[in-house]
């Protein structure tokens, strides 16, 4: 069977299934020709750019090979992004789509394929994300954020905002750019955690430093941050130098776990996820240790849905896997009742909750866009490989939250008192005065 005929074969597949399904995108294949045929250069296209990709998917038809196949771009979308592609899928479901087709001719034309080499490369392979440690041990923890963070300072400034807030931003108009949303977070943080001028705060997982700056800056606490990131810690401790906040603002290079003192407020922006749910005791016990009886604490993290018992909570769905492989190694998410009631378990009083998912699908939906702007910059920082990859996981959990999958919540709780908790009688705070 020669490699035309593996052509002609699939090209007249994808024409029938072009014609029948009424596709808005068209598909180029390896040879360069088009289907539809005379397709403007500029159209949305799917590429094709090799023969043995479709061996590959025909052997192992899941999540981890495609991420192979689009990190290596022998699947490519030209001309268009992620969401281009899905805001012009078929609204056929997939079960419905195959009924739609020749079974006999799909059958035929895919077995030309299936003996072929898979080709390569695989790069995602060698990722050793499924690999990591979860025991919650110092050497774990370090390893898991460095594989995430330690990618390269240069490369996540290519699509933050200025200050590097690298957690959900807050869009007080849906039509804010992302450094005003991201400025708008930062108060809002330091709004529900009733910063006072002298307050002792410690920001656990402190990123690049925007929040205890942020903090230090407009609202006159004394903050400490703590993180595992020696590249974050680096250019914290540069920022708070150029700004002069040294003996105001103090980074922490270590584990949360081995903190000491006691502080008025904590927060916690998206560093939770990374715990492990077998620790949480651990994290919980050492947030109260950490806070002063009514302090406050802000535990702001994503969560999964509840399902109907901790069995079926405890099954994961493939894309799940795939993000705690290739992107967040050791991650896992809880729900909001486990939140909720491990907070309470460990001497907290829950005081308020909100929920932030559209927030985060349009703060995912601008890094993504960024990143797709300064792709040859983010390629040339850290490979094309790392940049397909991050521009998939942005895109996919931009989708994710647009489509209630899963959610993101903002927690206040205070430490238990017997008495009245230290807290304004409304919200109204919260929002008064907005610069």
């Amino acid at each position: 069977m020669t490699a035309k005929s593996r052509l002609d074969a699939i090209r007249r597949l994808l024409i029938h299934a072009h014609e029948r399904l009424d596709l808005a995108f068209g598909f180029k294949l390896w040879d360069g020709s088009t289907i539809p045929e005379n397709l403007p250069k500029d159209a949305l296209m799917v590429r094709l750019a090799d023969e043995a990709m479709i061996a590959a998917l025909l052997r192992k038809p899941n999540i981890d090979t495609l991420a192979n196949l689009w990190v290596s771009a022998r699947i490519d979308i030209l001309n268009g992004s992620i969401f281009d592609l899905v805001a012009r899928r078929p609204a056929i479901r997939t079960k419905a789509l195959l009924r739609s087709l020749d079974k006999k001719d799909v059958v035929t034309t895919l077995m030309r394929f299936l003996f072929l080499s898979r080709g390569g490369p695989f790069p995602l392979e060698q990722v050793r994300g499924h690999k990591a440690l979860k025991d919650g041990s110092e050497a774990a923890n370090r390893d898991n954020v460095h594989y995430h963070y330690d990618v390269s300072n240069d490369f996540y400034a290519l699509f933050l905002d200025p200050e590097m807030v690298y957690t959900c931003a807050y869009f007080r108009d849906w039509q804010n750019d992302i450094a005003t949303a991201q400025q708008d977070k930062l108060h809002m943080i330091c709004r529900k955690l009733r910063l006072q001028a002298g307050d002792r705060m410690l920001d656990i997982g402190c990123g690049w430093g925007a929040l205890v700056c942020h903090a230090a800056q407009h609202y006159g606490v004394h903050a400490t941050g703590v993180t595992l990131s020696t590249e974050q810690a680096e250019l914290a401790r540069a920022k708070i130098k150029r700004l002069g906040l040294e003996g105001q603002v103090d980074i922490q290079l270590q584990d949360y776990t081995k903190m000491q003192g006691q502080f008025d407020k904590i927060s916690s922006i998206g560093m939770f996820e990374q715990v492990g749910i077998a620790n949480y005791p651990t994290y919980f016990s050492s947030v109260n240790r950490l806070l002063r009886p009514g302090g406050l604490y802000l535990h702001h993290t994503i969560a999964r849905p509840a399902k109907r018992d901790d069995k079926a909570f405890a099954k994961h769905a493939k894309e799940y896997a795939a993000l705690t492989r290739y992107i967040f190694p050791g991650g896992e998410l809880d729900h909001l009742g486990m939140s909720i009631s491990n907070l309470q378990r460990h001497g907290f009083e829950v005081q308020d909750v909100e929920g932030w998912r559209e927030h985060y699908a349009r703060t995912c939906r601008l890094w993504h866009d960024k990143l797709l702007e300064n792709q040859a910059a983010a390629e040339a920082a850290i490979g094309s490989v790392k940049t397909r990859l991050w521009l998939a996981y942005l895109a996919g959990c931009s989708l994710a939250f647009q489509r209630n999958t899963v959610g993101i919540f903002q927690t206040l709780a205070s430490k238990r008192l017997k008495g009245p908790a230290e807290l304004p009688p409304t919200r109204a705070d919260l929002y008064a005065d907005w610069a």
